[in-house]
């Protein structure tokens, strides 16, 4: 149950293992807050290895049966029947027992540390990092602030973390990777115009597996400055590849710029450098 990383990676490892899964959740399409066309893909992708999806659905109850399964009846009236519910509908950081009020630590509503932009608390000798404080709940984003700390701290250089085009992954099967702007985020934000390529294709594995998924590739641009403001893809090796896009949009690097990179041939990564479209 959910439409979040968690769910849609468990779905696939679940499903790669020989087991029947259904994914409940409660919009149209998977991974909200995602770009759009890339959930879609996704969702495609899930369905043809075989995962039931149930868009805007929820479940009402949870029954057990006489044989020891699991009857969920969601809000359609449809009962599925199943050995396992896995319930990944959010986390809330995990402060109950730190008891961090008796040394007077502000939290937020959802039990967050409340911190400044260098990790600092309300109390100039407590600091905190990492998804206790609900900024951005990633492994690598906590060690960034880690290292931020540090140097404030330890190395006399007050440093701030920078959530500035940080890339990251969903590794259902196969993975979706992204950085930046996503296609929406960028029509909401930019002051201008902006430019959309995309490039469609069957990988050369594929080709000789018969599978049919496609592998998706999109660049989001700035139209009056030519900035790539971000990247998405879907396919094997994603979060590979966005890896390395991602140090090119933190230095800035334009679409010539990319243009005028020669490709690895052949490679799924040199679409993002082909691409006129």
């Amino acid at each position: 149950v959910g439409g979040g990383y968690i769910a849609v990676e468990f779905a696939s490892i679940w499903r790669g293992l020989g087991a029947t899964v259904d994914l409940c959740f409660r919009k149209e399409l998977p991974l909200r807050g995602f770009d759009d066309e890339m959930r879609a893909v996704v969702a495609r992708n899930l369905e043809g290895r075989g995962v039931n999806l149930h868009p805007r659905t929820n479940l009402t109850k949870l029954e057990k049966t006489e044989d020891g399964k699991i009857k969920a009846t969601t809000d359609h009236g449809e009962d599925l029947i199943a050995d396992v519910v896995l319930f990944a509908t959010g986390r809330v950081p995990n402060t109950k027992r730190l008891n961090l009020e008796a040394a007077g630590v502000e939290l937020d509503e959802a039990g967050a540390v409340k911190v400044d932009e260098y990790s600092r608390t309300n109390i100039p000798s407590i600091w905190a990092v990492g998804d206790v404080t609900n900024r951005m709940n990633l492994t690598p984003v906590a060690l960034m602030e880690g290292t931020f700390f540090a140097n404030t701290v330890f190395n006399g250089k007050p440093s701030k973390p920078d959530y500035r085009d940080v890339p990251y992954a969903v590794f259902s099967i196969p993975p979706l990777s992204v950085v930046g702007l996503s296609e929406e985020q960028a029509i909401e934000q930019a002051h201008g115009d902006i430019l959309v390529f995309t490039s469609t294709f069957n990988p050369m594995k594929n080709t000789v597996s018969g599978r049919q998924e496609k592998t998706v590739m999109k660049l989001v641009v700035d139209a009056e400055t030519d900035k790539v403001l971000g990247a998405s893809m879907v396919g094997p090796d994603a979060p590979e590849i966005i890896q390395g896009i991602a140090v090119a949009l933190k230095c800035g690097a334009t679409k010539a710029q990319f243009d005028s990179t020669v490709g690895i041939h052949p490679s799924a990564a040199e679409e993002l450098v082909t691409m006129r479209t």
